[in-house]
């Protein structure tokens, strides 16, 4: 897969690295947790259903939709109804997941913060985890429950329903502020959280990037949705002086600059526009990585921008495309609606991107590389890499083991 893009441009692209990267080191060696994640979990509950179930809870054979108090009950009928496969799910968790999957050895690199309920599906979320070989630790109370999202199969289609329920209520001083689980936070080198998260805890993002900040450590933030950018700005540009590493797609990036007054859509300026954005560690100069879909990966570093092309793959391989420019369309959405419909589609945008974030820059793939201090090229490589497995399988899936090198 890798190997299928031309010599030529891979020595090009080294040779570029090897002036421009501020991380020119060979692979580091990695201990556990040396990769934290904080944000939203769901535990993902897939089956495959029959025409009758989904009429019982009127739901179409494609869409995404939030549980209603009409819904609630489907989450245990499909468990006993139907053969279920179990996934720890949410955009940073899936990121965190993956990343340690491209890693391999050893296990616990990473580690994941966020909110569950006391009751079953937590415990599977946390085996799920475990399974996962991420170190997971949730803040657990019993006035939520654990967060679900429910994929109704139906030959080719997929319908989900989700009850964000306990991802929506982590606190920071009844977890992050824990002796125990600040220990953890600072054993990582590399810190990743999604945009969705600033709808949840901003003092905790705060806190994580201004100690990775004072410590010299990456930060890396996912722009995750344009609502993120429009509804969410104030939030947004308290973290951004912190962050040295924003991913985003080609929809993102144009929300952001419309709302930071870049007064251009193209998305090479976008990327440097956002680069050169006040940052406290003046230490790391900031990357911005936007991705666009099929097109080229843009990375902008100094006042340089690169671009990458995405690894070809024949359509009928594409397995899992239900719903790909949902996440990007989600913005749009948010223009056409009244206010008051404002947090219900906030939560639809995160469950949709949830789902597609493989449709965005597979950031896990870049994280992965990034954590192992590999040249910045090499983790592009290894993002498309990841990205190209993922949208060939459903859901957040992948084989035993990479074919990337």
């Amino acid at each position: 897969m890798a190997s299928e893009e031309p010599k030529a441009k891979k020595q090009k692209l080294s040779k570029e690295e090897k002036k421009e990267s501020p991380t020119k080191k060979t692979p580091a060696e990695l201990s556990p947790n040396s990769l934290f994640g904080m944000g939203n979990p769901l535990l993902d509950i897939s089956a495959v259903v029959d025409k009758d179930f989904l009429d019982k809870y009127t739901l179409k054979p494609n869409d995404q939709i939030l549980a209603e108090d009409k819904h609630k009950a489907l989450f245990e009928e499909i468990v006993k109804k139907f053969k279920v496969e179990y996934h720890a799910g949410g955009a940073t968790q899936n990121s965190i997941k993956l990343a340690q999957w491209m890693i391999q050895e050893p296990h616990n690199v990473g580690t994941f913060f966020g909110c569950i309920g006391k009751d079953k599906f937590g415990e599977i979320l946390k085996q799920k985890a475990e399974d996962a070989h991420i170190d997971a630790h949730y803040y657990e109370q019993d006035e939520e429950p654990t967060g679900t999202c429910a994929a109704c199969i139906t030959g080719d289609n997929r319908s989900l329903v989700a009850n964000l329920a306990a991802a929506n209520c982590y606190k920071k001083d009844k977890h992050l502020d824990l002796e125990e689980n600040w220990k953890l936070v600072e054993k990582a080198k590399v810190y990743y959280i999604a945009g969705f998260f600033l709808t949840v805890s901003l003092e905790s993002i705060l806190k994580v990037a201004k100690h990775a900040s004072e410590n010299n450590k990456l930060f890396c933030l996912n722009l995750s949705a344009p609502f993120i950018c429009q509804f969410f700005k104030d939030n947004l540009m308290q973290v951004m002086p912190y962050v040295d590493v924003l991913f985003g797609n080609e929809t993102e990036a144009a929300a952001f600059a419309k709302e930071q007054d870049f007064d251009t859509t193209d998305i090479k300026e976008i990327a440097k526009k956002a680069q050169a954005l006040p940052k406290v560690n003046t230490k790391r100069p900031r990357i911005v990585v936007l991705t666009q879909g099929k097109d080229e990966t843009t990375m902008a570093l100094h006042d340089k921008v690169q671009t990458f092309p995405v690894l070809k793959i024949d359509p009928k391989d594409i397995v899992d495309t239900n719903g790909a420019g949902d996440a990007f369309v989600g913005g749009k959405i948010f223009q056409c609606f009244p206010l008051i419909h404002f947090q219900v589609l906030c939560c639809l945008s995160f469950v949709f991107c949830a789902f597609l974030f493989k449709f965005f820059l597979c950031a896990s793939g870049f994280l992965s590389g990034l954590v192992q201090e590999k040249p910045l090229n090499q983790c592009v490589k290894a993002a498309h890499y990841a990205a190209n497995v993922i949208i060939r399988r459903a859901g957040c899936t992948f084989p035993e083991k990479p074919d990337f090198k």
